[in-house]
Formats: C-alpha cells, sequence, structure tokens
C-alpha cells in the first residue's frame, strides 16, 4: 500500500534534509480505498490533514482531500500510509510527491515516508 501518485513522464525531484525530524508516530495508520474511518476534532499546525481512527483503533492524520467526510465518520477515497521518516540534517531524499505541506521521500535503501516539507530543501 503506496501513496505512490506516479504519473507518465513523472520525474522525481531530488532534496536534502535541512532539519532533523523524528517521526511522531511509531505505529502508522494505513487504511485502504473504501475502508471506512471515525474522525476526530483536532487542530494541527497543519492545515489540510483530519486525525482519522480505524475499526482497529489506529489513528493517525489523513490528507483531508483522500477522505469523504460524513459527520463524525468518513470513507478513505484511495489507500494511504501515514508512515513518517526519522531523518538527520544532510540526508538525501527521492522526493515522490508533495501534500499539504508535507512530502512523501524515499530514502536509497527503499524506505518511504513523511516529513514535513519545512525540513526539506529541493535540489
Amino acid at each position: 500500500m503506496s501513496n505512490d501518485n506516479s504519473k507518465a513522464g513523472f520525474q522525481q525531484r531530488k532534496g536534502r534534509v535541512v532539519k532533523a525530524y523524528k517521526s511522531a508516530y511509531p505505529d502508522p495508520l494505513v487504511v485502504k480505498a473504501g475502508e471506512e474511518l471515525a474522525v476526530e476534532d483536532r487542530e494541527s499546525e497543519w492545515s489540510g490533514w483530519i486525525w482519522c481512527i480505524n475499526k482497529q483503533g489506529r489513528n493517525g492524520w489523513v490528507p483531508e482531500k483522500y477522505i469523504e467526510r460524513k459527520g463524525g465518520a468518513c470513507k478513505a477515497l484511495r489507500s494511504y500510509d501515514a508512515t513518517e521518516l526519522s531523518v538527520r540534517a544532510g540526508e538525501k531524499l527521492s522526493i515522490i510527491f508533495e501534500e499539504s505541506g508535507w512530502v512523501w521521500c524515499a530514502r536509497r535503501n527503499g524506505e518511504r515516508g513523511w516529513i514535513p516539507l519545512e525540513n526539506i530543501e529541493i535540489l
């Protein structure tokens, strides 16, 4: 289950971490398209994200445009993985895509996850 938004002709950008980031969520939420989720209203410093909870009780931030909200519940419009990467300053990454102030990145070893856009310099 990936967040890969590959399109014909799409070229991954490269980036360098300018500020270290430590994942705040070691047990990330992973959802499948069509999955029903509960929604909890929480404040976030990044707009465009909704706190969601799956039936197993796992929770995390999901991009608002990836869900169809119905009151206190929602349905995932696409598969989504909330994995965050813990990164060190100076580390180089491939940027796969950007979403609401965050980037989905890959390390050379293939490990993928989110980091805040403000922590990376596009090369």
